[in-house]
């Protein structure tokens, strides 16, 4: 059941996201974001875990989507401060992003090949996605969609390396087991 919850309420809070942005109420993707963060805590065995792997994934989020935004990339409608800074209203994105990690992407547990391919196709076309729902603008696609497929093909194993380390969910932890060769 929190598989399902988790999924349906990332898809709703995603889609009410870049809708605020693309609608100019950027405040409407924090707003669904924090209630969906509330839910996911709630359900949580070990809540300061989630949160930490939560603001990690909202930093890395701000690092790399700021990065997108300064090369002159990737431009937003609503919520920016800087005209070299990613709007907060993707960073809270990122952020929601964090919530699925520990639940609904554990299948990526222990596969960091098979995350780093989901990062390369999921990343670039979720942008595609924001960028036809009209939130996102890729100013230079080709270097955008680049960018971001190499960008989260590295991250996406990190996160998922994260999450294994953070992982306050209820449900079967993995292990780390070290062997040494003797």
């Amino acid at each position: 059941m929190l598989l399902l919850v988790n999924i349906v309420v990332f898809q709703a809070a995603w889609l009410l996201s870049v809708i605020g942005g693309a609608q100019q109420m950027p405040w409407l993707g924090p707003l669904v974001t924090l209630v969906a963060l509330a839910l996911h805590l709630r359900a949580a065995r070990k809540p300061f875990e989630e949160v930490l792997l939560i603001l990690s994934c909202g930093v890395m989020g701000l690092c790399f989507d700021s990065y997108l935004v300064a090369m002159g990339w990737v431009t937003y409608k609503a919520g920016l401060f800087s005209a070299y800074i990613a709007p907060y209203w993707i960073i809270t994105m990122w952020m929601l992003f964090a919530m699925t990690l520990n639940v609904s992407m554990r299948w990526l547990r222990g596969k960091p090949k098979l995350a780093a391919l989901f990062g390369f196709y999921g990343g670039p076309a979720s942008y595609m996605a924001g960028q036809a729902l009209g939130g996102i603008i890729l100013i230079n696609e080709f270097a955008a969609l680049a960018a971001l497929a190499i960008g989260w093909a590295i991250m996406m194993p990190m996160l998922v390396w994260l999450s294994e380390n953070l992982d306050g969910m209820p449900g079967r932890r993995r292990v780390w087991i070290v062997e040494r060769n003797q």
